[in-house]
């Protein structure tokens, strides 16, 4: 049920969102709307709870205060099988790709489908069959987890994210430890996917290049607030010190290249030199 599916809408918005981890402050009132249809990037350094926004987003946490809508409808609001249904409407690759290491690649894709449909098997053979073709490993079915390279690993997890055609796919952090043409694979098959399936994708990344060349609108994040947020060419043409120092990848900047200490001369020669 879609409360919203007019266009226009954002497909998530999120609105005054604080999460706190301990005395931690993670998000501290944070805005953000993610359009229907596009890729979008949400980035920042290690550490700033880019992985724990897809997790709220998807209900795995409760936010402390402020709100998360999917498609119209208030995550946290609703009832244990309203959420179930709703997350059943989205996919996610994790970082580790997560595939069950005891069964093939086949029934891997499949799992799914068997858990979540009454389709018959025949049916569910061509569906699989189907996703495994979009990630370019069809011929692959019959392999275990453990004889895929990192990157067919990843592909894999990415077609069983998909079997259930979701409306959102969610990707935590899917280009780290990728060799360059491994990546440019995942780079061209998250574009392709969201765009043929009519699809909205969020990519949570701190590979900052890659990420770029696929994405519509970016939003970056540090400190539990949003820095900016814009179009790709907004986003490479800001005049904000911080952005300019995280896309350009700059030692020193607003975030110092030195912890905070005291001065090194008083440090070398004071007390207990």
């Amino acid at each position: 049920m879609s409360n919203h599916s007019d266009s226009d809408s954002p497909l998530v918005r999120i609105r005054d969102l604080v999460y706190r981890r301990g005395r931690r402050v993670i998000f501290d009132g944070i805005n953000m709307d993610i359009p229907r249809g596009k890729v979008t990037a949400v980035m920042g350094p290690s550490g700033t709870g880019k992985t724990t926004l897809l997790k709220l987003i998807g209900g795995q946490l409760r936010p402390e205060q402020g709100s998360i809508e999917v498609d119209g409808e208030e995550v946290h609001r609703l009832s244990t099988r309203e959420l179930y249904r709703l997350r059943m409407r989205m996919g996610m690759l994790f970082q580790s790709g997560a595939l069950l290491t005891d069964i093939s690649v086949f029934d891997n894709v499949a799992y799914p489908l068997r858990e979540h449909t009454g389709l018959p098997e025949s049916m569910i053979r061509k569906l699989v069959l189907l996703k495994l073709e979009a990630v370019g490993l069809r011929g692959a079915r019959e392999l275990m987890p453990a004889e895929l390279s990192g990157g067919m690993a990843r592909r894999v997890a990415l077609a069983r994210g998909i079997a259930l055609d979701p409306m959102m796919m969610m990707y935590d952090e899917p280009f780290t430890g990728q060799d360059p043409i491994s990546m440019g694979v995942l780079l061209e098959l998250i574009r392709s996917l969201n765009d043929a399936a009519h699809m909205t994708s969020i990519v949570v990344s701190h590979d900052v290049a890659e990420t770029a060349e696929i994405a519509d609108h970016i939003y970056l994040i540090s400190d539990g607030k949003v820095v900016e947020e814009g179009e790709v060419a907004q986003i490479r043409e800001s005049e904000n010190a911080w952005t300019r120092q995280f896309i350009g990848g700059r030692a020193d900047g607003p975030v110092p290249f030195h912890y905070p200490a005291a001065e090194f001369g008083e440090d070398l020669f004071g007390e207990g030199a």
